[in-house]
């Protein structure tokens, strides 16, 4: 089973290294030219964290059902459920794309910054809004391979997806000085790229099943899983998922939101400091997706034993990773700064916040692991609730802590923010642990 494990992991870790790269790159790169381009890149990558995070339905989703029908060898099913996603990542991704100046005009309401960032911001924003298509569609198709217990494939696609992404940025911006409007084109190229890679596996896996025609895709299949009755199902279960990834980014968003509240350096340091949770979570994100392929499969065969020990194995896996990205960041946190900017002021203020950065994988690595057991279980009502007890958490700890000290400076307000932020990681894995055995092992025992 721990061979099995790693055999989906670290694909997926690689691919979740290489994903928050679009971001991390961005970051690096104009890292180099100011401190407020460092800013407009924060609220320009939460924006869109805004939005995209909304529709983590069309990968999650779409991972836990067809996990479920690979495991109860419904071919016919799997290939419905990535229609179906795929349907749904088009339609959001032209209204997005129809209602950009709307959302625009509501961003300088969420976040505070100067004139200048928030100028660079929309500028990044009015280019990178061209790639939700690709980046939607990249969604569904990365999951539906994810539940069909292949973790390579979508390895493949974001490693040439962000190779496209840091020479186009480089080019755009070293060469052309073209500045975040270049950085911004490069993501959107990116993006493109990796939709291209994804269509043409797609076609060769499903031409190599042996269980469908070229023409029974398109047609007979078609026609059914856009039947209004699958689509109503669809939504009804992802519509947990899509409520618990909005209080997630409500989340985020106000994080960032807070900081640049603070003053145009907190928001520099606090933009940084995330980096180290993205790329937390982003590898523990490898072993949760093993998670949603496993724990789909077994419940799908109905195979108890197996999928107890699949869990236990993940749970092991998770402690082992915390330990070492704990002592990771302790030991060399500070440079992992100088890899984004040179700035000695953000560095230095950043260095006073570090003791959050070592609580990150304590707080956080059974929140990352749970979802992606309970997602493969298609258990989304509990991670609903759990998300819901957070978020109310998060508000009322910032608030009454905001409230108990009154005017302090901007050091204490900082530290408030982190330590909701804490408390909300801590409580969604612990809300989703208790509830194991009732929705995890009853999906079989029922």
């Amino acid at each position: 089973m721990n061979r099995r494990i790693l055999g989906l992991a670290l694909p997926n870790i690689v691919t979740n290294i290489t994903v928050p790269l679009l971001g991390m790159v961005d970051m690096a790169i104009v890292g180099h030219l100011s401190g407020d381009h460092i800013g407009a890149i924060a609220i320009g990558t939460q924006i869109f964290n805004l939005i995209y995070w909304n529709f983590g339905f069309l990968r999650m989703g779409t991972s836990g059902f067809t996990a479920q029908a690979f495991g109860a060898e419904r071919w016919d099913e799997s290939i419905k459920i990535l229609i179906r996603a795929c349907a749904i990542a088009l339609g959001i991704a032209l209204t997005l794309i129809i209602l950009q100046w709307p959302i625009s005009l509501a961003v300088p309401h969420i976040f505070e910054g100067s004139n200048h960032v928030m100028s660079l911001a929309l500028t990044y924003f009015f280019v990178r809004i061209w790639s939700a298509p690709a980046t939607l569609g990249l969604y569904a198709i990365k999951g539906w391979f994810i539940g069909m217990q292949d973790s390579k494939t979508p390895m493949w696609i974001a490693i040439a997806l962000n190779c496209v992404n840091i020479v186009a940025s480089l080019l755009f911006v070293i060469v052309l000085h073209w500045d975040i409007f270049g950085v911004a084109l490069g993501t959107v190229i990116a993006n493109y790229t990796g939709l291209l890679l994804g269509i043409i596996f797609l076609r060769r896996k499903i031409r190599k099943d042996k269980n469908f025609s070229f023409f029974t895709l398109h047609v007979s299949l078609l026609k059914e899983a856009l039947h209004w009755t699958e689509m109503r199902r669809f939504f009804k279960v992802n519509s947990d998922i899509f409520l618990r990834t909005l209080c997630l980014s409500g989340v985020f968003t106000f994080i960032t939101a807070a900081s640049s509240h603070i003053s145009d350096q907190i928001l520099a340091v606090d933009a940084l400091l995330l980096q180290f949770f993205t790329l937390f979570s982003y590898i523990m994100d490898g072993f949760a997706y093993a998670g949603e392929s496993l724990v789909g499969r077994h419940i799908g065969a109905r195979q108890l034993r197996h999928l107890k020990l699949a869990m236990r194995l993940l749970i092991l896996w998770g402690l082992a990773l915390t330990v070492v990205f704990t002592g990771l960041y302790a030991a060399f946190g500070n440079q992992f700064l100088h890899i984004f900017t040179d700035k000695p002021d953000v560095i230095a203020a950043a260095g006073d916040y570090m003791t959050w950065v070592l609580a990150i994988p304590v707080c956080g690595f059974a929140a990352f692991l749970f979802d992606g057991i309970f997602i493969g279980a298609t258990a989304t009502r509990t991670m609903r609730d759990a998300m819901f007890i957070a978020t109310a958490a998060f508000f009322a700890i910032y608030y009454g802590l905001k409230y108990h000290f009154g005017t302090a400076d901007e050091h204490v307000w900082n530290n408030i923010l982190w330590t909701a932020f804490m408390v909300f990681l801590t409580l969604r894995g612990l809300l989703q642990w208790m509830r194991l055995r009732k929705d995890i092992y009853g999906k079989i025992k029922n």
